[in-house]
C-alpha cells in the first residue's frame, strides 16, 4: 500500500512527494522534508507512536491502519487538544465502493431482521475482523438501535467456537483469509421471504488512491479528528 500511495502522490498534479519511510527509517526524514501530510499504512503495533510523532510535529495525517479502539481515538482526541491545528483523518476504508457500500447497509439496517458481515481478505492481512467490517457492525447497529429492533432471530444452542463468527456490536462478523484474494466485504440482509446481500471488492490496491488522494487534498481544512471518509463525498 505504501508503494501504491507513493505512486498516487508522484502521478497527482497538485502534490508532491518529499519523503519515504519504510521499517526501520528515521521519522524526522519526513519533517525534515518539510511533509504538510503524513500518509501511514502500516501496522497496528506502531500506527500510533506514528499518530503521536507527526500531531507533535503539526504535521498533518491521513490513516489507513487498522486496530483504532474507543480508547485509541480518545489518545488521539487528546494530543490534538494541544495541537488544535493538526488534522487527523482514520479511515477503515479509502475505496469509494466500500464507503457507499457502508452507507447502503446504514440505510437497509432498519428494514431486515436479520443482518451479518463477511469480510475477505488476503492471508498476509494481520487483523481479523477487518477494520471495514467493524465500522460496518458499528454502523449498523447504531441504525438498528435507533429503530429499537431488538436482538436478530438466532435459535444455536450447540455451537463450534467460531463457528457463527465474532459477535461484534451484536452483528455476526466472519472473516475469510485466502490467496488470491485483496479486500471483499458483503452485508447479508434477512426478513420473511426475502434478502438482501451488499458486496464490495477490490481486485487491486490501485482501487484505494482515489480516496487516499481525497483525504489527503481535505485534511489540510480538517483540523482535529475525523472518521472514515463519509463526509468528504458530499
Amino acid at each position: 500500500m505504501g508503494v501504491e500511495v507513493c505512486r498516487a502522490v508522484e502521478a497527482a498534479g497538485d502534490m508532491e512527494l518529499v519523503a519515504m519511510v519504510d521499517q526501520g527509517d528515521w521519522l524526522f526524514n519526513a519533517s525534515d522534508a518539510g511533509a504538510q501530510v503524513l500518509v501511514d499504512f502500516t501496522n497496528p503495533d506502531v500506527v500510533m507512536d506514528h499518530v503521536h510523532w507527526s500531531v507533535d510535529q503539526g504535521i498533518n495525517i491521513v490513516v489507513g491502519t487498522s486496530g483504532f479502539t474507543d480508547s485509541r481515538l480518545e489518545r488521539i482526541r487528546g494530543w490534538l487538544a494541544v495541537k488544535p491545528n493538526v488534522g487527523v483523518m482514520i479511515a477503515p476504508n479509502f475505496a469509494i465502493g466500500a464507503v457507499l457500500m457502508m452507507e447502503f447497509a446504514e440505510r437497509a439496517a432498519r428494514f431486515f431482521e436479520s443482518v451479518e458481515i463477511i469480510e475477505m481478505h488476503h492471508p498476509k492481512k494481520v487483523d481479523a475482523p477487518s477494520g471495514t467490517a467493524l465500522r460496518t457492525a458499528a454502523i449498523v447497529n447504531a441504525a438498528r438501535a435507533a429503530r429499537a429492533m431488538g436482538a436478530m432471530p438466532d435459535a444455536t444452542k450447540d455451537e463450534v467456537d467460531g463457528a457463527r463468527g465474532a459477535e461484534i456490536d451484536g452483528v455476526r462478523v466472519h472473516s475469510v483469509r485466502a490467496a488470491g484474494l485483496v479486500a471483499h466485504q458483503e452485508v447479508l440482509f434477512g426478513t420473511s421471504g426475502e434478502t438482501l446481500t451488499i458486496r464490495h471488492d477490490s481486485y487491486e490496491r490501485a482501487s484505494f488512491m482515489p480516496g487516499v488522494l481525497m483525504a489527503v487534498r481535505a485534511i489540510l481544512d480538517r483540523p482535529g479528528l475525523t472518521i472514515g471518509l463519509e463526509s468528504l463525498l458530499d
